[in-house]
């Protein structure tokens, strides 16, 4: 948000892009500003192709409507791949993490994506992310085990704690990813060997 000054000397189409800057997350006021510089600066061409790409990626990449996953296809490759086994469900908080285990080539079953966490102090509770869609998922389909590869921090293990609550009474093995991740961290910064022996280590709840 600009001050008065600000406001006077930006002309609308700055100011509008820095504002939108704004709202993205990690953004402060500065850094879009710099980027908004940057491409007054940089040629036509990438400026455009910026606007292109995200054009693009609003117009065509959607969720799985199966594991909730990006995709431009539904469902996605993954799900419906012959070679996945598809009676086992990794559970992950974002699609980054999707990408976090792909990098290790030791996971050959499916995904569920839950796009967050239960965390009553930042207003996300059961409703706010995919859990039912899991549970449900698991009730339809024929499902061996549910690894539970959520964030290892407070929110990440309650969200886990829940979801195995739920999914016991329904009969289903449900594991979880062995210790060796860092407490407080977040799987889309784990090294592949780490969080692949993590993934091969996954003990039962």
């Amino acid at each position: 948000m600009q001050n008065g000054f600000e406001s006077q000397i930006l002309i609308e189409p700055v100011a509008r892009l820095m504002e939108e800057f704004s709202r993205l997350p990690g953004i402060g006021p500065k850094t879009a500003s710099r980027l908004v510089f940057f491409l007054l600066r940089a040629p036509d061409e990438q400026a455009h192709a910026l606007a292109e790409a995200l054009a693009n990626l609003k117009d065509n990449v959607r969720f799985c409507s199966r594991c909730f996953n990006i995709t431009v296809s539904d469902p996605c490759l993954i799900c419906s791949s012959s070679t996945r086994d598809q009676r086992l469900i990794c559970v992950v908080e974002e699609p980054l993490d999707v990408l976090a285990i792909e990098r290790t080539s030791r996971w050959r079953g499916v995904y569920h994506v839950l796009h967050g966490r239960i965390a009553p102090l930042e207003g996300m509770n059961r409703e706010d992310i995919r859990f039912d869609e899991l549970i449900d998922r698991v009730r339809s389909e024929p499902i061996d085990e549910v690894v539970l590869a959520t964030n290892p921090n407070l929110e990440g293990q309650a969200t886990a704690f829940h979801i195995q609550r739920s999914l016991t009474p329904l009969g289903v093995r449900v594991t979880q990813l062995a210790r060796g991740l860092p407490t407080g961290g977040d799987l889309e910064w784990a090294d592949a060997d780490t969080l692949g022996s993590a993934l091969e280590g996954r003990r039962e709840l």
